[in-house]
C-alpha cells in the first residue's frame, strides 16, 4: 500500500480530518494535531501536511490488517526472510526532480525553543559497499539543503558512516518521506543489517519495489526522496523534544548534505509530532514483539504492553498463564534484555486486562509483597531519553503482580450472577 493509499482508505472509512484554511509550520500545526486523529492540511505555507497517521494502536493495527490485542503475538511471528524486494526502473516521487531546498516542503517547528525545523518521519537509507540500512532519524534544517541528524553510536547508520569515514570515504544516503506505513514501521523496528525492506514485505505480504539513485541507494516509493551523503562535517543538533515529552539538549551530530530533490507533482509532507501518539507508536511498540518473542522462551506468554503513561517505551506490562513460581522473574530478566531502555516490568496474570489501568492497579493492590515481588536493578545501562538516568544510567525494577500458585481462590475476583 503507498502513503496516499492509506490517507485514501482512512479517508474512506471516516477517520481522516481535512482542514483547508491556511495553518502555519511554526507551532500552530504541532499544536493543532494534539489530541487529534489523522489529519491533512491542505494549506500549511501553501503545502499539503499529514500528521498523526499512525497515531494510536488502533491505526497502527489498521496498517498491519491485525486488531491491537493480537498485535504484538501477530508481528512476532513475523519472519524477515519471507520478504522479497524487487528492483524498478522508475516510481512517482520522480515526478518532479530538482536541486534541494528544504524551504520548498512545510517542515515543521513542533515547540518554542526547538533548535529549529525537524523532519520526523524521513527514512534514511544508507549504502557503503554491500551493507545497507533503513532507519528514522530526527534531522534538524540547518540550510537550503543541509541537515544534522541525530544519529546514535552503535546503530547501524552510525556503524555504516564510521565505516565509510575510516576508509576516507563519505557515505552515500537517500532521505524518503510519505512511505507505506509498513515501510515506516519496518524502518522504525530492529532488524538484522539491510533486511528492513524484506521485513516490510513480510508485514505486508507483497514485495517492496525499490529504486536505485545516482549515488547507488536503493528507494522504496515516497511522496519526497532526497538524495545526498554524510561526510566529517559536524554540526549542532537540538534542543528536541523525544518520547517522553522532555527536551533533549543539543550535541554535535553528522551533517547530511543534499544533492538532488524528488517528490510527487504535488506532494503530500508527513509530519510526526514529537513525543505524540504517532512517535510512541513508531518508536515504543516495535518493540513489544522483541518482548513477546523473549518472555515466550521461558514462560507461556499471552500479551505484552508497552503503556501510553511509560511513554510506550519505559514501562512494560507482560500477562502471562503462570505454570512456575518462578516465571515472572523469569519473564523480568527476559523483557530487560529484549529492550534494553525498559525501566520499569510489571508481569501479570492472564485475567488482567493489560490495556484496562485500573486492572493494573488491581493487580498492584492485591498481588504484590514489596519485600518479595519487588527487584530492583541498582546503576545499570537503561535509557538516556530518561530525565532520572545520569548518562544513562538507572536503576531498573520488575515488579511480579502474579498470585501465589497454589493458592489462587485467595486472589480470584467473585462476579455477580443471575440465578439459576
Amino acid at each position: 500500500m503507498s502513503f496516499r493509499g492509506f490517507l485514501h482508505e482512512l479517508q474512506e472509512a471516516g477517520l481522516l480530518e481535512e482542514v483547508d484554511r491556511p495553518i502555519s509550520p511554526v507551532l500552530e500545526a504541532a499544536a493543532l494535531s494534539v489530541g487529534s486523529g489523522p489529519v491533512l492540511y491542505s494549506n500549511v505555507d501553501g503545502k499539503k501536511c499529514c500528521m498523526n497517521v499512525l497515531g494510536t494502536r488502533d491505526l497502527l493495527a489498521r496498517a498491519l490488517e491485525t486488531s491491537k490485542e493480537e498485535m504484538a503475538r501477530e508481528l512476532a511471528k513475523i519472519d524477515v526472510a519471507g520478504g522479497w524486494v524487487r528492483e524498478v526502473d522508475s516510481s512517482p516521487f520522480m515526478e518532479a526532480a530538482s536541486k534541494p531546498d528544504l524551504s520548498y516542503l512545510p517542515i515543521l517547528t513542533h515547540f518554542r525553543g526547538d533548535g529549529g525545523p525537524y523532519i520526523t518521519s524521513g527514512i534514511v537509507v544508507s549504502a557503503f559497499k554491500d551493507k545497507t540500512n533503513a532507519s528514522v532519524h530526527r534531522m534538524m534544517v540547518i540550510g537550503k539543503d543541509k541537515l544534522a541528524a541525530r544519529l546514535v553510536p552503535g546503530r547501524h547508520t552510525h556503524m555504516l558512516l564510521q565505516e565509510a569515514l575510516g576508509e576516507g570515504e563519505k557515505l552515500p544516503v537517500a532521505i524518503v518521506i510519505g512511505v507505506d506505513p509498513a515501510i515506516l514501521i519496518a524502518a522504525s523496528t530492529r532488524v538484522p543489517l539491510g533486511m528492513e525492506f524484506q521485513y516490510a514485505s513480510a508485514l505486508s505480504g507483497s514485495p517492496v519495489e525499490l529504486v536505485s539513485l545516482d549515488n547507488g541507494v536503493l528507494v522504496p516509493a515516497a511522496e519526497i526522496v532526497f538524495e545526498g551523503y554524510i561526510d566529517a562535517e559536524r554540526a549542532s543538533e537540538g534542543p528536541f523534544v523525544d518520547i517522553t515529552g522532555t527536551r533533549d539538549f543539543p550535541r554535535m551530530e553528522p551533517v547530511i548534505h543534499l544533492t538532488k530533490m524528488m517528490t510527487r507533482e504535488v506532494p503530500i509532507y508527513h509530519g510526526l509530532l514529537p513525543s505524540g501518539g504517532e512517535h510512541k507508536m513508531l518508536m515504543g511498540i516495535p518493540y513489544e514483539p522483541l518482548i513477546f518473542k523473549a518472555a515466550s522462551s521461558v514462560a507461556d506468554t499471552r500479551d505484552v504492553l508497552l503503556t501510553e503513561g511509560g511513554c510506550s517505551y519505559l514501562h512494560a506490562v507482560i500477562q502471562i498463564k503462570k505454570r512456575d513460581q518462578s516465571d515472572p522473574r523469569r519473564v523480568i530478566e527476559a523483557a530487560f534484555e529484549a529492550h534494553k531502555s525498559l525501566k520499569h516490568v510489571m508481569v501479570v496474570d492472564d485475567d488482567i486486562d493489560v490495556y484496562n489501568p485500573q486492572d493494573l492497579e488491581y493487580a498492584v493492590a492485591t498481588r504484590v509483597r514489596g519485600d518479595e515481588d519487588v527487584v530492583i536493578y541498582p546503576r545499570v545501562r537503561g535509557s538516556t531519553l530518561d530525565p532520572r538516568s545520569v548518562d544513562g544510567i538507572t536503576t531498573k525494577m520488575g515488579v511480579d503482580a502474579t498470585m501465589t500458585l497454589g493458592e489462587e481462590e485467595k486472589f480470584v475476583r467473585v462476579r455477580t450472577e443471575m440465578p439459576s
